[in-house]
């Protein structure tokens, strides 16, 4: 049976924690970082930094401990759990040998510029550079962006169309969410299926921290990286900012961001670019873990109910003859349908496909699960097919579901041979000491042949080689 894997996510906090504790020191001293990762906070956690901001003497933790009743003390823990991890929070001994707690100064100092002001501007505005004489409205940006956005999307569904830059497809390599073999094209994995039913937030948040993975593999600053993030998401929509004062790597991350639909720059030598919606919300992009699994979680659920790069939230007609009906004129939604199914007719509103054992099996191949199928056709579903129960007609999802167990008949495992024994004997000594650890995968006794898991072999063969030297 093939390893299933879950696509994951992590959230902000969740990244920041993983730096290390110079990188994240680095990071605090710019004002856009601490006011996005404040942001981010739990209420009570901002709660905390908010009593602390302004006081320049560490707090006993007694003290603190007292801010919340006993019965909220499961809360208390969880903040302190995150401010520590961030370190935000900083332990510090008192004087008669009590410890106290002390906000980040680095932290606080730059929390309070970005609440109160003062400092250095965060990003330089186009103004300086005059009238754009080929201004860009809100409109014309959130079109742009997912126009960029979808590319990418139908890149990875396999549209003929649809072209990315060779760096590009690396990352999506890289990533996990495709694969290539022996010069092929790249085709998508069963992560990459996974990653098309999220929605557009979520998405691209998690292709930032992939590429975030490679920063320094490409001689970039990761902390001047992500504060430039963190500037973009405080962005006015619509206003165009300059690229002077630029590091020559901070450019060629721009060119990525207009890849991604981050941000619009008319020209690569342009001297001024506009954030889109995308880079605004990227920060807050993920609030909580938004893999998705074949179990279909109930927090999946919420992160698919929106069709990502449409309005259309069910478009999708499942009848028990397994044709398929798709009301959407998404050429994306319709590359996703064609990964599972055969396509009969395409009409101006309508595509028409048919579920057969081939297509199905062809995508299972290609690493999309029988589950993965049935979620995306549920979470699809026409409002129509809504007021059934069950959504899906039943014929259909253990059809699809047999044709994917007749692929996965034979489960394998790793293990370690063992076989020529001299005697029967030894064989029987040799297997229950297998057995008595826990170790033994599989036996055939007439044939004096067994199979050891492989972190069980070397404690098997060490008492062999004891046994053998006893006789």
């Amino acid at each position: 049976m093939k390893l299933r894997v879950q696509l994951q996510c992590k959230n902000l906090h969740e990244y920041l924690r993983e730096l290390s504790p110079e990188i994240l020191d680095r990071l605090y001293n710019h004002p856009a970082t601490c006011l996005a990762v404040y942001r981010e906070l739990p209420s009570l956690a901002k709660n905390y930094v908010m009593r602390m901001l302004f006081l320049d003497h560490p707090l006993p933790q007694a003290a603190v401990a007292l801010w919340v009743k006993k019965d909220s003390q499961k809360d208390h823990d969880q903040c302190v759990s995150v401010l520590t991890g961030l370190r935000l929070w900083h332990n510090q001994q008192l004087q008669g040998g009590l410890q106290g707690i002390v906000l980040n100064p680095v932290f606080k100092d730059n929390l309070r510029i970005a609440l109160l002001g003062g400092g250095k501007a965060w990003a330089d505005e186009g103004s300086s550079l005059g009238p754009d004489r080929h201004a860009r409205d809100v409109e014309s940006l959130d079109r742009y962006a997912m126009e960029r956005w979808e590319v990418i999307l139908h890149f990875m569904v396999g549209s003929p169309s649809a072209a990315v830059s060779q760096d590009m497809a690396q990352l999506l390599i890289q990533a996990g969410l495709m694969k290539s073999e022996a010069g092929d094209a790249p085709c998508i994995t069963s992560a990459g299926f996974q990653f098309l039913l999220l929605d557009t937030a979520s998405q691209l948040w998690y292709i930032t921290l992939q590429y975030l993975k490679t920063v320094q593999s490409r001689g970039m600053d990761l902390v001047e990286i992500l504060s430039f993030l963190f500037q973009l998401s405080f962005s006015t929509l619509g206003r165009d900012y300059s690229v002077e004062g630029m590091s020559e790597s901070l450019q060629t991350f721009l060119q990525h961001l207009r890849e991604f639909g981050l941000v619009f720059q008319r020209k690569r030598k342009s001297r001024r670019y506009y954030p889109t919606r995308l880079a605004i919300t990227l920060a807050a992009g993920v609030t909580a873990n938004p893999s998705s699994s074949s179990s279909s979680s109930s927090s999946s659920s919420t992160a698919l109910s929106a069709t990502p790069g449409t309005g259309e939230s069910g478009f999708i007609v499942v009848e028990t003859n397994y044709r398929v009906y798709a009301y959407t004129n998404s050429e994306l939604q319709i590359a996703l349908v064609a990964l599972f199914s055969e396509m009969l007719y395409r009409f101006p509103n309508v595509v028409v496909a048919q579920i057969t054992r081939e297509s199905v099996q062809q995508a299972i191949a290609n690493g999309i699960t029988a589950q993965q199928i049935i979620h995306f056709l549920r979470t699809r579903a026409h409002p129509v097919m809504l007021k059934q129960t069950p959504v899906l007609p039943p014929t259909i999802t253990d059809q699809i579901r047999l044709w994917e167990l007749e692929r996965d008949r034979l489960q394998f495992t790793e293990g370690v041979l063992y076989n020529q024994f001299l005697s029967q004997a030894d064989f029987e000594v040799l297997r229950d000491r297998a057995q008595g650890l826990g170790v033994l995968v599989w036996q055939n006794a007439p044939h004096r042949v067994m199979v050891v898991t492989p972190h069980g072999h070397s404690e098997v063969k060490r008492f062999w080689k004891r046994q053998k030297s006893h006789t």
